[in-house]
């Protein structure tokens, strides 16, 4: 299963008077990762560090991570391992810290960076990317109303010729249980084939 941010989005937490302002991006190539960094730190020139991370691929097999100037491993890494853990994938994490004055340590740096991208991700909503596969149905007359009142997700399409045909999408790792209950149900008596497929967004 993949998931992704539903939304660009944008947090900011203060810290012993430094400001953590936390932009989250979905991306899709590692050429749109960089070039929202880049818009990034020209937007927060004057801004001490801009730290980054970003995750790419349904296995988040591309992973790169920058600490901007900050301490080695104090940042970026931290950074994503909140994406890796949150199972997070197809998105770019930026914090920008404001320095307000007073030194955090090593510690005190890596619960700010992790601390304000899991905060961003408990405030966008999530979505999980799923596969669904169109089926039709082909059934007598008499046995529509009790199908419509079986069916517990939406027709997206019906007809009425000299027999009725419905479709409906379906995730893919649910057809094989739909379609026993649905012979058990129906003693066999409706036709079913398979139309075209979709990637819907469904939030978690």
């Amino acid at each position: 299963m993949t998931i992704m941010i539903s939304k660009d989005f944008t947090h900011e937490i203060e810290i012993k008077k430094s400001r953590f302002i936390c932009q989250l991006k979905r991306v899709e190539t590692e050429e749109e990762a960089r070039d929202f960094i880049n818009s990034v730190k020209k937007e927060h020139y004057k801004a001490n560090h801009n730290c980054s991370a970003f995750v790419l691929g349904e296995r988040q097999e591309i992973q790169r991570t920058s600490d901007d100037g900050e301490p080695s491993g104090t940042a970026g890494v931290h950074m994503l391992e909140i994406l890796k853990k949150r199972e997070i994938t197809n998105v770019c994490a930026v914090v920008t810290r404001y320095f307000g004055g007073i030194k955090l340590g090593a510690g005190g740096l890596i619960r700010a960076y992790a601390g304000s991208v899991n905060e961003a991700l408990n405030e966008v909503n999530l979505v999980k990317i799923v596969e669904q596969q169109e089926l039709c149905l082909t059934l007598d007359y008499s046995l529509f109303d009790s199908l419509e009142k079986y069916l517990s997700i939406p027709i997206v399409d019906k007809s009425f010729t000299d027999k009725v045909e419905i479709k409906i999408f379906l995730d893919e790792d649910k057809i094989s249980g739909f379609l026993r209950d649905l012979t058990e149900k129906f003693n066999g008596k409706i036709q079913v084939a398979e139309g075209r497929k979709r990637v819907v967004e469904v939030k978690i």
